[in-house]
């Protein structure tokens, strides 16, 4: 029995649970992973800390990449990192339990179960499960048609299983752009297709445009509607990556292909790509599951939130979702989630 329950111990979890332990609340982080690093330590390890940025900003220990780091997976350097924060703040992350169910209890309590069999009951649930674990697969006629390979960007391991393939590539975001630019030069043929035109963003990533993001972020999830992707707000930033890509000469987006066929994929036109693998880099959606009991959805898809309130149920928080699915986004939240549950557990007596 605890006041607060925080589930997942990525960036937004750990950030919660930092400004928890300071205000002195009662809580408790359930992380379904063997081992620190949130879904970062599942990035594949072509992923170098030199193809990434923000990742040393939890609270309260911001530090400055090391010497040399630069070529290191981020995958091992970032769970070093989150392992070190969870020890340094005594953070109380029990692991690996996956939770399986949230329910509401007849003394208006929450019921947190796990797959090994585990219970707790909780005042305050804070739901930081982001989005990884939930990879998504959009349909397309002809899938079961395809001979060859198929994979999800969220299975990518480096280039080397690519060597003299033809590749297709869908989907416009950073994943697929990580994939083309390793891709580029050992693959027999690259085609990148999108459903829509990528829109790339050369500019500065300025305080003013990612206030002017957060704020349409916002007023989606305020109206219940499922947050879009990160891509489809922010655009493709011209990072090293992208520019890696463009050099290598594949970043020539087609529309998207009508079908699959057995030898590759079909186009409106007519014309078929033939092709040995297709990687799906399609995004993700958050992973919510565990709250179906609690009926928190609203007729258009989404959660209506208020900051990182669910206003269906106050007892409630998302944290990482919408406007919060951001380094700086995530650490906000935290930090905003942690002062509204202390100040919702001093105004809502405890169950007897």
């Amino acid at each position: 029995m605890t006041d607060v329950v925080v589930i997942g111990a990525g960036q937004a979890g750990l950030s919660t649970a930092y400004h928890l332990r300071r205000l002195g609340v009662d809580f408790v982080v359930l992380d379904g992973a063997p081992a620190a690093g949130g879904a970062w330590a599942s990035r594949p390890p072509t992923l170098t800390m030199a193809k990434v940025h923000g990742v040393f900003d939890l609270p309260g220990a911001h530090r400055v990449p090391e010497p040399g780091e630069d070529a290191r997976p981020a995958s091992g350097v970032v769970a070093e990192y989150y392992a070190g924060y969870e020890r340094r703040f005594e953070l109380p992350v029990l692991r690996p339990v996956r939770v399986t169910s949230v329910e509401s209890l007849d003394d208006g309590r929450l019921r947190v179960a796990a797959s090994n069999g585990a219970r707790w009951t909780a005042r305050v649930v804070a739901n930081a499960t982001g989005t990884w674990t939930r990879p998504h697969w959009p349909y397309y006629p002809g899938a079961r048609e395809f001979r060859g390979r198929q994979l999800h960007s969220s299975e990518y391991r480096g280039p080397s299983s690519f060597a003299g393939r033809r590749v297709v590539v869908v989907g416009g975001g950073h994943s697929a752009a990580h994939v083309l630019s390793e891709i580029g030069d050992v693959a027999a043929s690259v085609t990148w297709v999108t459903r829509r035109p990528p829109e790339f963003r050369y500019g500065d990533f300025s305080p003013e445009v990612g206030r002017s993001i957060i704020a349409d972020v916002e007023e989606r999830v305020r109206a219940g509607l499922p947050p879009l992707s990160v891509v489809a707000v922010t655009g493709l930033g011209y990072t090293d990556v992208v520019r890696e890509a463009m050099e290598k000469g594949v970043l020539n987006r087609r529309p998207m292909f009508a079908r699959l066929v057995p030898s590759g994929v079909w186009f409106a036109d007519g014309t078929v790509v033939e092709a040995d693998v297709i990687v799906w880099a399609t995004g993700y959606r958050a992973a919510l599951g565990h709250l179906t009991p609690l009926g928190l959805r609203e007729p258009g898809g989404g959660v209506r939130m208020d900051g990182t309130r669910v206003v269906r149920d106050p007892r409630i928080h998302l944290v990482g979702y919408g406007p919060s699915a951001s380094t700086v986004g995530a650490n906000r939240a935290g930090r905003d989630a942690a002062v509204e549950i202390r100040e919702f557990l001093a105004r809502v007596p405890a169950a007897a």
